[in-house]
């Protein structure tokens, strides 16, 4: 029988796998030699008019597989048994002129009614009390649990909603691979650390056949929505502080196999009253790199090109490779840049490619980069160590992520604060 290949990395795939070994993605029904095969990421991005082929999946066969395809790649669809993350992954640029450009095909989200109930997989029942926002992919919505209003904790939730087979998929699985809540327990313990920012799902399911929702705590603010209120830049110390934090959640999720490869204020949040609890959301299109131990090769153009939130990608993600742990550190760098110093070299670009090019530019000068960014200012040195240090590093590169936060908790020191228990110094700066 003949071969195809995931749309999602480009793995060689034998006919009747559903699901994609290396990237652990699901799979459309079988493309024959007669059909081109799709250059799409995910289920989200194919016409609706194929919705009915997709429902039409072959029995899968994985007797011949290596033992890794074995391990990974399932025979029926799998159900969700630990949690997912919340926030609008598919996010929207900081810079709604640096809005990243989203598939075409993906399917649109119509929002649900307020006070419509929808059940989760363990028969609770969950009352839509407010949206929150929206995208034209997923809907957001405050929730309450309706078999416990007694308890006023319990309306202290969200629930995030997509389509059935859309992106929201993708981040229900990463976490159901890596993110286990005693993963997350044992990595805290063996690290003597007392919080990592990786929230922790409630409840999930599918709603009227054709939604799917996941349900979590509620986290409070977006570092987007503090920033857009207040309407200022970030102080050099929060930024460092939330860097630091950062760094934390990475180091967990690339130890097991997986990058994020969506980093940007919208996926930030921090807790009201805990300042110094800040989560890592929105893992949609998180990505395995290292699946079965084995680092995927570098090859353009294997994915979709200029997929996340555009401002913020990494070069690899322009060039349609698939992200590393390197394009992780780099977008977390461009980050820090934009809240600290305002601005990107890129942030009015509007053509993806034009925008890659300027990264190609700026990520063999650093200096210009910062010179760029900071104009007259104080350029700080802590920003200008780390990018330094990612921006060389090679694809594959394991990075020394005690060595990153040991240069920016030393600036920290500096400027008098720390990266532990003490709440983020969330001073804005005048822009």
């Amino acid at each position: 029988m003949p071969f195809r290949f995931c749309p999602q990395c480009g793995t060689k795939l034998q006919p009747d796998f559903r699901f994609c070994p290396s990237c652990g993605e699901k799979l459309p029904c079988p493309v024959y030699e007669s059909e081109p095969v799709s250059t799409t990421p995910s289920l989200s991005l194919f016409p609706a008019k194929r919705d009915e082929a997709l429902t039409s999946v072959v029995k899968s066969s994985l007797a011949t597989s290596s033992s890794c395809e074995r391990r990974f790649a399932c025979q029926k669809p799998c159900p969700v048994h630990c949690p997912v993350t919340p926030q609008d992954s598919v996010s929207e640029s900081q810079d709604r002129k640096g809005k990243a450009k989203k598939a075409k095909h993906a399917p649109t989200v119509e929002p649900l009614r307020e006070n419509e109930e929808v059940t989760d997989t363990t028969g609770k029942k969950w009352k839509l009390e407010k949206l929150l926002s929206q995208s034209t992919t997923e809907l957001i919505y405050e929730v309450l649990q309706t078999v416990s209003r007694s308890n006023s904790k319990e309306s202290n939730h969200i629930l995030k909603l997509g389509a059935k087979d859309g992106r929201i998929f993708n981040e229900q699985n990463f976490l159901q691979r890596a993110a286990k809540p005693a993963s997350v327990d044992k990595w805290i313990k063996q690290n003597k650390m007392d919080f990592l920012g990786i929230p922790s799902c409630v409840g999930f399911g599918l709603h009227a056949e054709s939604y799917r929702f996941l349900i979590f705590p509620n986290m409070g603010q977006s570092l987007q929505s503090v920033m857009e209120e207040e309407d200022e830049l970030l102080s050099e110390k929060a930024v460092l502080q939330l860097a630091c934090r950062i760094l934390d959640v990475l180091q967990y999720i690339h130890s097991n196999e997986y990058v994020h490869a969506d980093i940007n204020a919208e996926n930030i949040y921090i807790k009201p009253g805990q300042k110094s609890q800040v989560y890592l959301v929105g893992y949609c299109h998180a990505f395995r790199y290292c699946p079965g131990g084995q680092h995927v090769e570098y090859r353009e153009a294997s994915r979709t090109p200029h997929e996340g939130t555009m401002e913020f990608i990494s070069l690899d993600a322009h060039k349609g490779a698939a992200p590393s742990r390197r394009s992780d550190l780099q977008s977390l760098g461009y980050c820090m840049l934009r809240w600290h110093a305002g601005t990107l070299p890129w942030a009015l670009l509007a053509q993806p490619d034009q925008v890659a090019t300027q990264k190609q530019r700026y990520m063999e000068d650093v200096p210009a980069l910062l010179s760029h960014c900071f104009g007259k200012k104080r350029v700080s040195s802590a920003f200008q160590t780390y990018l330094t240090e990612v921006m060389t590093m090679q694809y594959s590169e394991q990075p020394d992520y005690s060595l990153l936060k040991a240069g920016l908790s030393a600036a920290l020191l500096q400027l008098g604060g720390n990266t532990l228990r003490e709440s983020l110094f969330l001073t804005l700066t005048q822009g």
